[in-house]
């Protein structure tokens, strides 16, 4: 397959319209007339990330090669393998019990359905896009002895029953379920079983389901009803406790400088060298420039260009641009929308390299451009592998990478590079209220252990990540589960949430540093900032082990690795928030004391000049005398 630049252009500009935007209108059906079923995959219930084709297990199949359907970008990301399945069903036909197929199941088949069952495994099929689930089998009577299942009988489930909704000619709803009644033991594996695979049919009407709502009841009834008050209950609980948080900063820190401001303005002019103690004594090494100036302002593009990918993936789902439902629909949309802000990411590390006086913006440009893609790449390459040596469905193909890689090096590398070109000539010298000495001055170094950098970022992470922890719940109960999140508000306003705390206990903390004489606050600031992402990487840890139920190499490789991605992407929004807090808020204060110390001295300067005068006169009228 050829991928050309300009098909790479048109696929990056139509791509977010296929990945949900939701139809006006859907399949009409006349009696009778065929209606698909679409088998998907399987896979472990409490290993999401852990999915296989539906095939792996010996089902059923349709006579000659398995036909596949088409994927769109999303539903390779999620894993989805389409197959046809052979299950016959027309429009309006109830069918009471029809023979699919007839098996019988040498011992590794037999084996190959036990241990799915053991593991619980699920499958998912469609019908008209609405997806259905339902297990494989159950075990009964276990008792886990010494790590195994020992007296317990394993039942495979061979007849599915489809319940299908309908509202005049259309199909509004699907379900499937599995009799109890028709189990069959396979607890025996080592001889040959018998089965019977057989369907029936119901077809209930729907007048009240409009087609363009269908899939309102899979976020209604799994994830709203149960915990929508609690959960708007749990946000203005957080809310109230950041809105304390912040006022309670906001005015500890006035009244803090109101009193330094008030201590220096009422020295006087003659004492005032002497007097200029902590934060305006290093006046002039404050805006001496950080280290690793190239590497410091291309996480800061990288920053900004997540914190504005999320503001308008959260945007497009909110106003409806894409419909989140669908599936892979955010994660497609999320790609483009990273590869359009590219500009924005090259434009903002550019300038702040050109202020910072370097000198290989060349290399800068690069750097940006793979601060978040090159860790992303790596983690995608090693979980990618150990999803193809398992065989899971969650390996993406060939093609998916190419594409993603094409959107990568035709749209999101060039629209970095013209950022970068831009934000380098539009952008003059930094603007520093203070000069910067020549010799840096000395850092203190007798420093209590509460006032030193670990515990400063563990306090700068620790209230942020408090704001948001009640929503990290829901947030990994839907990417790590099988929750469909659609309360995009609620998120919008936590993540807004996380912004303002990150950015006020930053730029406290960053003050009570310059408050110890201690100037080197550029990486200081980034690194409090952006220690949230630490504590949600923590977090993830605790989900894992306490509150759910996923293990294994393949669903850890793939919860560990993409889990350390989102912190790492947390870092930088939040290191970004952080710095540009901090330099605002160092850049007002000094600039304010620039100002009184040059009114101070331009008053003593005309006081002596009226001295200098009135020495005159008086000297020269004594000669005159």
């Amino acid at each position: 397959m050829r991928f050309t630049a300009r098909s790479c252009l048109i696929a990056a500009a139509g791509v977010v319209a296929c990945s949900g935007v939701a139809e006006a209108v859907g399949e009409h059906y006349k009696p009778h007339d065929p209606v698909y079923v679409v088998a998907n995959k399987v896979g472990p219930f409490n290993n999401p990330s852990e999915t296989y084709e539906y095939y792996t297990l010996p089902f059923c199949r349709t006579a000659g090669k398995q036909k596949r359907h088409k994927h769109e970008l999303g539903e390779y990301l999620v894993g989805d393998r389409k197959v046809t399945s052979p299950y016959q069903i027309s429009f309006l036909d109830n069918v009471q019990w029809f023979l699919l197929c007839e098996k019988t199941l040498p011992p590794s088949e037999v084996k190959m359905f036990a241990d799915a069952i053991e593991d619980d495994y699920y499958f998912e099929m469609f019908i008209e896009d609405l997806p259905m689930w339902g297990y494989i089998g159950e075990v009964e009577g276990e008792e886990l002895l010494l790590g195994h299942l020992e007296t317990a009988h394993r039942y495979l489930y061979p007849h599915l029953h489809f319940s299908i909704g309908y509202n005049v000619d259309q199909v509004v709803s699907v379900n499937v379920s599995t009799n109890p009644q028709r189990k069959l033991d396979i607890t025996a594996e080592s001889v040959d079983i018998d089965v019977s695979f057989s369907y029936s049919v119901e077809w209930v009407p729907k007048p009240e389901l409009k087609w363009e709502d269908r899939m309102s009841r899979y976020h209604d009834s799994r994830f709203l009803p149960g915990s929508f008050e609690i959960h708007w209950l749990s946000i203005i609980n957080s809310l109230v406790l950041v809105l304390l948080l912040t006022a309670f900063l906001t005015i500890i820190l006035m009244r803090v400088l109101k009193n330094d401001f008030t201590r220096y303005m009422d020295v006087e002019e003659e004492e005032m060298g002497e007097e200029e103690t902590g934060w305006k004594l290093i006046h002039g090494d404050v805006f001496r420039f950080p280290s690793h100036v190239s590497l410091f302002s291309a996480l800061v593009g990288a920053g900004g260009q997540l914190c504005c990918t999320t503001f308008l993936l959260l945007f497009c789902a909110i106003t409806g641009f894409f419909r989140p439902t669908k599936r892979g629909a955010i994660l497609t949309a999320m790609i483009v929308l990273y590869a359009l802000t590219s500009f924005i990411g090259g434009f903002l590390g550019a300038r702040m390299y050109r202020q910072f006086d370097g000198p290989s913006w060349v290399w800068n440009t690069v750097l940006t451009a793979s601060a978040f893609p090159a860790p992303l790449s790596a983690i995608f390459m090693w979980v990618n592998t150990i999803a193809w040596s398992r065989g899971s469905s969650a390996a993406l193909p060939w093609h998916t990478v190419m594409i993603i890689a094409a959107l990568y090096f035709l749209v999101s590398f060039p629209l970095t590079v013209i950022g970068a070109i831009a934000g380098r000539n539009m952008t003059g010298d930094f603007a520093a209220p203070c000069r910067t000495t020549k010799v840096a001055r000395e850092i203190p170094k007798d420093i209590p252990w509460y006032r030193q950098s670990p515990a400063q970022m563990f306090m700068a992470g620790f209230l942020p990540f408090s704001a948001i922890y009640i929503e990290l719940h829901y947030i990994f109960a839907s990417v790590w589960g099988h929750k469909i999140y659609t309360l995009f508000g609620i998120l919008f306003i936590a993540l807004v949430m996380l912004f303002i705390v990150t950015s006020f206990i930053t730029v406290a903390l960053v003050y009570f540093q310059l408050a110890r004489e201690d100037h080197r606050w550029w990486w200081r600031s980034f690194f409090s900032g952006g220690s949230t992402g630490l504590f949600i990487y923590g977090y993830s840890f605790f989900y894992f082990f306490q509150r759910s139920s996923m293990g294994g190499w393949l669903q850890g490789s793939f919860y560990f690795g993409y889990m350390a991605i989102i912190s790492y992407a947390f870092f930088l929004m939040l290191g970004f928030v952080g710095f540009y807090s901090s330099l605002v808020f160092i850049k007002h204060i000094y600039g304010v004391v620039k100002t009184d110390k040059n009114r101070i001295e331009k008053k003593k300067k005309t006081e002596n000049a009226s001295m200098e005068k009135g020495f005159r006169g008086s000297a020269t009228a004594a000669v005159w005398k």
